[in-house]
C-alpha cells in the first residue's frame, strides 16, 4: 500500500502587474488583470520532508520587480521544517523563480532532469528570449552542486520514493519535470510551469514563454492522465490555488493544503 503524503503550497511572492494578454500565446481578447503568485511546495510524510523548488530571494524580487511576501525558508521553519535538515529538493526547472535561494538547504541533494541542465548550459542560452527567465548565478550554483556531489540527475520518468514520482514533460523548458504525489485524496500532480494557470490546462492554451509548444500541449494531456481528476492538478502560478484549498491554521494567505479536497470548485 502506498503512503499518503501531506502536500503544502507555500506562497512567497506575487506579481500584480500581469494581464491575461501576457499569459497565453496569441494574447487574450479580454486583456484583464491576471496576476501571478509564486510558490514552493512541501511534501511530507513517511519519514520524509521533500521541498519542491526553492523560489527566489528578496534581492531577486527587487531586480525582477516582484512583490516579496516571505522567504520560503522562514515559512518552512515556521511549519516545523528546518531547512538545514532537508535532505532532498526537487527542482522542476532552472528558471529564476524556481531555482534561486542557493544557500537555503545546505545539506540537501537536488533532483534535476538531465535535459534541463543541458538546456540551461547549452546553445539555447545564446538566444536572449530563451535565457531571459534564467539567472546565470542560479545555473552556476547548480553546477557547483554537481561538483560537490549534491545533484541527482533523472532521465525521464522515475520513482523518487514510494508514492512520489517524477515525470519529464518539457515544453516550458526542455527539461521541465512535474511531481506526482499520492495523498489521502488520490494522486495529486504538482504541475509547476507545465501549466502556469488553471486556464492554461483547462483551455489547452499555451503560456507564451515556451521552448516547445508541441511538448507543452502534449504535456497538458500527460498531466491529466497522471492526476486523479483535473481538481487534483496544481498549477504553478495561479492565485486561485490560495482560495480553492484550505489554509493551514495560522498561515492564512501563506500556506494551503493540497492533499485535502478543494473548498471551492473550478469555475
Amino acid at each position: 500500500m502506498l503512503p499518503d503524503y501531506e502536500v503544502l503550497a507555500i506562497r512567497y511572492a506575487h506579481n500584480p502587474a500581469a494581464r491575461s494578454s501576457h499569459n497565453f500565446i496569441g494574447g487574450d481578447q479580454h486583456d484583464v488583470p491576471m496576476p501571478l503568485d509564486y510558490f514552493v511546495w512541501l511534501i511530507r510524510g513517511n519519514n520524509l520532508a521533500v521541498v519542491v523548488d526553492t523560489g527566489f530571494s528578496r534581492a531577486m524580487a527587487e531586480k525582477r520587480a516582484r512583490q516579496y511576501l516571505a522567504c520560503p525558508g522562514e515559512t518552512l521553519g515556521d511549519l516545523g521544517v528546518d531547512p538545514n535538515g532537508v535532505r532532498d529538493v526537487i527542482i522542476t526547472h532552472l528558471h529564476y523563480d524556481h531555482a534561486g535561494n542557493h544557500d537555503l538547504f545546505p545539506n540537501a541533494r537536488y533532483h534535476l532532469q538531465d535535459r534541463e541542465m543541458r538546456y540551461a548550459t547549452g546553445r539555447c542560452m545564446c538566444h536572449a528570449t530563451l535565457r531571459a527567465p534564467f539567472e546565470a548565478d542560479d545555473v552556476a550554483e547548480m553546477i557547483r552542486k554537481v561538483f560537490a556531489g549534491r545533484v541527482v540527475f533523472h532521465d525521464g520518468d522515475s520513482e523518487f520514493a514510494p508514492g512520489i514520482t517524477l515525470h519529464r514533460l518539457g515544453g516550458h523548458t526542455d527539461g521541465l519535470q512535474i511531481v506526482r504525489v499520492h495523498t489521502r485524496r488520490g494522486w495529486v500532480v504538482l504541475a509547476s510551469d507545465a501549466s502556469h494557470f488553471y486556464a492554461n490546462i483547462e483551455q489547452e492554451r499555451s503560456f507564451p514563454l515556451v521552448f516547445n509548444v508541441g511538448d507543452m500541449l502534449e504535456g497538458f494531456r500527460t498531466v491529466r492522465g497522471l492526476a486523479d481528476g483535473l481538481d487534483h492538478v496544481i498549477p504553478g502560478h495561479d492565485p486561485l490555488v490560495m482560495s480553492r484549498y484550505p489554509a493551514v491554521p495560522g498561515f492564512e494567505g501563506r500556506v494551503v493544503r493540497l492533499d485535502t479536497a478543494p473548498i471551492t470548485a473550478a469555475s
